[in-house]
């Protein structure tokens, strides 16, 4: 239909591909345009940064200053998530610095919430927390979710309480926060301050979201829950687990419990774990689709450690490239690793 010739069209396609995990085809719809404007470079840009491939993204940023376009303040949005994605603090911290002085565009909330999220990361928090101080604008929800969310992931207590104090504030009904700040008390063995948390739950009338997965087969989607009895195939599916569950245990699988029903037992736990819906989604996938073939997972929430190291001893066991697109980013799993670096 020739609508390559047209620089909306073709730039929303650039966008759609990159969502569906189609990075090549995003790619190649991007070559194909005979007119690109700063939003075609800023969504390949932004495209490579969600799968996690901050090289690349920052190339087409190279090759997007050698064509002459210049950056707008998305485009710098694009680039520090793909480096804060990736762990590339050195780039991110140069190209945060260099972006008002060489290209006049003045640090925006989603540029700060890149940093604080980048640094936060790599571990810096009191890096991170110091810039957030330093803003010139008022700082947001989002950055002060990827404080507590750095705080989770380095167990550090004294931020999390400031970050979380700050978020039941801004946004009092995320459930999200409560329980992020209950899983840090958790890693610190503070079941009282956990207990509090749920208390606090309750009397605001606030639940954590159930954590469901979707995957698309031949036209129709399929929704699944954790420890989901719903779906037609869920005698299959389980027993398929049961399968697999033996070879995980032969290729050296562990289950990662950590803050996980701290009020049950270990091997309740452990149950709890093998249901997941991004578990059940993957299973279900391979069961029912051609060998070879690509299975894509869409999870509302973060994907949880365990999970994410199953999937990738499933893609070895199985021989199968396996994409879950979690609430944060994008996951390829292939021959037992991630495209990750298991750094999300």
């Amino acid at each position: 239909m020739n609508l390559e010739d047209n620089v909306y069209v073709s730039t929303s396609m650039i966008d759609m591909y990159c969502k569906c995990g189609r990075l090549r085809m995003a790619r190649n719809a991007f070559n194909r345009m005979k007119e690109k404007n700063v939003k075609s470079w800023s969504a390949l840009i932004a495209g490579y940064g969600m799968h996690g491939r901050a090289k690349e993204a920052l190339q087409v940023f190279y090759e997007m200053n050698s064509a002459g376009v210049k950056p707008n303040y998305i485009t710098f949005v694009s680039v520090l998530a793909a480096c804060s994605h990736a762990g590339l603090l050195d780039e991110g911290w140069y190209w945060f610095k260099v972006m008002e002085p060489r290209f006049c565009i003045q640090p925006g909330v989603e540029h700060y919430a890149c940093m604080v999220d980048l640094l936060g990361r790599a571990g810096f928090l009191t890096k991170a927390y110091n810039l957030l101080k330093e803003m010139k604008v008022t700082p947001d929800f989002v950055i002060w979710g990827s404080l507590l969310a750095a705080c989770r992931m380095h167990k550090n207590v004294e931020l999390g309480e400031i970050s979380a104090s700050n978020l039941f504030e801004l946004d009092p009904t995320n459930s999200g926060y409560y329980v992020l700040l209950s899983n840090i008390y958790a890693d610190a063995g503070r079941w009282e301050d956990v207990e509090k948390m749920r208390i606090l739950m309750k009397n605001r009338g606030l639940s954590k979201p159930p954590g469901f997965s979707l995957l698309e087969l031949k036209g129709r989607v399929h929704v699944f829950l954790v420890g989901d009895r719903e779906h037609l195939q869920h005698e299959k599916v389980y027993a398929y687990l049961e399968e697999l569950s033996v070879k995980l245990q032969m290729a050296g699988y562990v289950p990662n419990m950590t803050s996980d029903l701290h009020d049950v037992d270990d091997e309740e736990k452990g149950l709890t774990l093998r249901v997941h819906s991004e578990k059940l989604a993957v299973a279900f996938g391979v069961m029912n689709s051609v060998p070879g073939s690509t299975i894509q997972v869409i999870k509302n929430l973060r994907i949880c450690g365990d999970c994410h190291t199953t999937i990738k001893l499933i893609s070895k066991i199985v021989n199968r490239e396996i994409v879950v697109r979690d609430a944060k980013r994008f996951h390829h799993f292939k021959d037992g690793s991630c495209s990750c670096g298991d750094y999300w």
